[in-house]
């Protein structure tokens, strides 16, 4: 049976195409007990473009990232980070995607307790094998050079949220995954990291997806989907 599908891909001219999803479809269980959390998505978002994803709880939104970020495979449909389409990586060229192409941010900034702001950042190239950005100066561009010394522990919610977006870029990522990052913010927080998240996107070229439930933020973003029923639609 053919599905209906919205084309969500962008009009918007640019270079070069960081994230592709075609006709990208998700279940869990089997027979009378199966769940659709994706249902045959398409969605390019191009390098140097910020997309914002709403939606209610429930809808998809996490499992778009877990897909998009190549932590779960999706059970028909295409998705390409750059040229790279991922159905044709083993598990151990997926992890390698993952820490040279990808970068996450996540609610909280996940940050190791142990490590520095600027430890933080230079972890990053450690595990890659490559040298990425310097991490002062990214620091100083996210506005976190002057507390680049101190521990997680010692920062507050929006600080973690900038340490957290400067680690995740350091690495010269294609791809940025940003999940819910003003939960824990007030309204002036959450517009500061939303406008730094789009500023980097913009000047790194990177392909930019942030799940959100702020919708006053949305005015930093390049364009707004919408994600009801595992299905994309453009936001009103």
């Amino acid at each position: 049976m053919n599905h209906p599908t919205t084309d969500t891909r962008s009009d918007t001219p640019r270079t070069a195409t960081g994230l592709s999803l075609r006709d990208v479809v998700l279940t869990f269980g089997d027979g009378d007990q199966t769940v659709t959390a994706l249902d045959h998505v398409d969605l390019d978002v191009a390098r140097g473009e910020i997309v914002a994803i709403v939606g209610p709880s429930g809808a998809g939104k996490s499992s778009l990232l877990a897909v998009a970020g190549a932590l779960t495979v999706p059970t028909s449909g295409t998705v390409r980070v750059g040229e790279t389409d991922l159905s044709g990586l083993n598990r151990r060229r997926l992890a390698a995607l993952r820490r040279e192409q990808i970068g996450f941010v996540f609610q909280s900034g996940n940050l190791l307790p142990a490590l520095t702001a600027r430890d933080q950042l230079r972890l990053v190239p450690r595990i890659t094998g490559r040298p990425g950005r310097d991490p002062d100066a990214l620091l100083d561009a996210v506005g976190m050079s002057h507390r680049a010394d101190k521990r997680p522990g010692r920062l507050s919610g929006g600080e973690r949220q900038r340490v957290g977006i400067a680690r995740a870029l350091v690495g010269e990522p294609a791809v940025l995954l940003v999940d819910e990052p003003t939960a824990a913010l007030d309204r002036a927080r959450s517009q500061e990291i939303v406008a730094l998240l789009a500023r980097e996107t913009h000047e790194a070229g990177v392909a930019t997806i942030m799940v959100t439930h702020d919708h006053d933020v949305l005015g930093h973003c390049d364009r707004v989907l919408e994600m009801v029923d595992g299905a994309l639609h453009p936001h009103d």
